[in-house]
């Protein structure tokens, strides 16, 4: 009993460096493979809806999602029972990606044409930033969430002018143009001031009196600058904490893998964990 559980044992310590082992060869190379079968299956998915592709190749790309499918269910099962607290996974967002994307093809069975959803598999592709797991992209990652946090509430009073100014001109449209120019309804205003405020311009509706171009001409002007301001507040914020780094980080490089901008009074390189020598 004892030489059976010293297996089990063994067996969850080696799948789990493969599967969690982000920095060994096995686990990088399981990562990889991984990424590959989420593209496959995801290509598989786009070309089902491609008649003359689907017709030729049916049988082949069924057999091909099958194996792609058991082999989810196995990585998902080892990933419950090489980790310590698999609760946890299973309810994080990854754990529910995971599940996710091992079910279309079981559920095919019982619902016909499911087999389409093996598209959110594509949100597997998520794990590409856990194979680039290097000081460099996570950095910039992390500036990148900060600046959005920290923009937040900028955008959100942004956002909320835009729905105001959106309902008072579609309704102002809606007035002048009327239902016989196409402008049936307001929502129907509304609709048509949005694609002509973020500069799509669809042209299946267009005003035709003269106060209504007018009116037009203003909207696509303003659209210009309400796409640059969401920019504007994010740039203006990644500025902000990257001058903030700056003053926050010393000048001194690691002496073993070269990474400036070590963090003022650090003992260890944050890139390698080489020990810093400080004065």
């Amino acid at each position: 009993m004892s030489e059976v559980k010293s297996r089990y044992q063994k067996f969850r310590k080696q799948a789990y460096i493969i599967i969690y082992g982000t920095n060994t060869v096995s686990g990088k190379l399981f990562d990889l493979i991984l990424l590959g079968l989420i593209l496959l299956s995801v290509f598989l998915t786009m070309m089902e809806t491609v008649a003359g592709f689907e017709a030729k190749y049916h049988d082949e790309r069924i057999i091909i999602e099958w194996v792609i499918t058991i082999f989810f269910t196995i990585e998902y099962l080892l990933r419950i029972i090489t980790i310590n607290k698999p609760i946890k996974y299973i309810f994080s967002f990854y754990g529910i990606i995971d599940l996710i994307a091992t079910l279309p093809m079981y559920i095919a069975q019982i619902f016909v044409g499911s087999s389409i959803l093996s598209i959110v598999r594509a949100l597997r592709l998520l794990r590409l930033f856990k194979i680039l797991n290097h000081p460099k992209f996570s950095g910039q990652s992390n500036q990148l969430k900060d600046a959005l946090i920290g923009s937040k509430g900028k955008i959100i009073v942004f956002i909320y002018f835009v729905l105001i100014s959106t309902i008072l001109i579609g309704s102002v449209m809606y007035v002048v143009e009327g239902r016989e120019n196409g402008f049936t309804s307001i929502p129907t205003s509304i609709y048509w001031t949005i694609v002509t405020l973020t500069t799509v311009g669809y042209g299946d509706i267009s005003p035709v009196t003269p106060f209504g171009q007018f009116l037009a001409s203003f909207v696509m002007i303003l659209g210009y600058g309400i796409i640059a301001v969401p920019t504007g507040i994010v740039s203006a914020e990644i500025a902000k904490q990257g001058n903030e780094k700056e003053k926050n980080n010393s000048d001194e490089s690691c002496t073993d893998c070269g990474a400036k901008n070590q963090p003022k009074n650090a003992n260890y390189c944050y890139n390698c964990g080489n020990h810093l020598l400080n004065d």
